[in-house]
């Protein structure tokens, strides 16, 4: 039962882009291009897919991540939200990172910060406002977006040596997210991503739940989580909505209705419109005031 878990986890990549359900995009990309985004001496070259918007600039920017448990998927199945947000007018950055076992946490959430650090660098050619980063996950890429976006700017030890306040995105969509770790003491993709199982190293499965890193100047969280999930249980989303909002942080949680983790993935276009209306709210002009 715990071999078919993990599989059917992992499977859950079959996302939005290949066959999922997404509105398409109001106008088609100006300009698609691969980059690599980490450093010249970082473990391994990580590959990004940037989607420029049509017109003039300055865009807000969005990072993409994909799921499939830490351990494979690409960022291909991200694609075709990467159109539909380049079409919505946004500079868009699709990221891959590395893959346990043969890297652990945090390593993809430092791969992550430096996604976040190529596109402050790179924001004057890209005419990006950095002000207006959003961030959007599902699954294994939620999580390791909100940890990100937690840690980011607080000094802590996974905000050191590679976060800072430029890996804060403004807002975090995170979907399917498992939020809590500790909710994990079998299986298989959660102990090889983390180096252990939770009686081993307990610690490591706190630090490594973003319902333990929430604080009060967290940034804007819009949620989607199916009902029906058994996989994630929806109750990561709830507990971690719930300490948002003891903390008041700006919280919003989008309950898809007898879906399972890997059918909310697919039809995650369902929950575009309230995401979208959640995005404008706080990137606009006025909220970064």
């Amino acid at each position: 039962m715990k071999l078919l878990l993990a599989a059917v986890v992992a499977a859950a990549s079959f996302t939005v882009a290949g066959c999922g359900v997404v509105p398409g995009p109001k106008q088609p990309a100006a300009d698609i291009r691969t980059v690599v985004y980490t450093p010249q001496d970082w473990p391994q070259p990580l590959e990004a897919d940037l989607y420029l918007p049509q017109g003039q600039g300055p865009f807000p920017g969005m990072l993409l991540v994909h799921g499939g448990g830490w351990e494979r998927r690409s960022r291909d199945d991200m694609d075709r939200l990467a159109r539909y947000y380049a079409g919505q007018g946004y500079v868009v950055l699709n990221a891959s990172y590395r893959f346990a076992p043969e890297a652990k946490y945090p390593a993809q959430v430092y791969d992550l910060q430096q996604a976040m650090h190529w596109l402050h660098r790179e924001a004057s050619g890209l005419e990006l406002d950095v002000r207006r980063i959003a961030a959007f996950g599902y699954s294994a890429g939620a999580h390791l977006l909100s940890l990100m976006a937690l840690a980011a700017g607080t000094g802590d030890d996974l905000d050191r040596p590679w976060g800072g306040a430029q890996t804060r995105p403004a807002a975090v969509i995170a979907g399917g997210s498992p939020m809590d770790l500790r909710k994990f003491p079998g299986g298989k993709l959660v102990p090889q991503f983390l180096g252990g199982r939770l009686t081993e190293i307990p610690e490591t499965f706190a630090a490594a739940s973003p319902v333990t890193r929430v604080h009060d100047d967290a940034p804007p969280f819009y949620l989607f989580h199916g009902t029906r999930d058994t996989l994630v249980p929806i109750d990561h989303a709830e507990e971690f909505a719930q300490a948002l909002r003891a903390q008041g942080v700006a919280v919003e949680l989008e309950r898809l209705a007898a879906r399972g983790h890997i059918l909310t993935f697919l039809t995650a276009g369902s929950a575009l419109p309230a995401a979208d209306a959640f995005l404008q709210r706080y990137l606009s002009e006025a909220a970064l005031q």
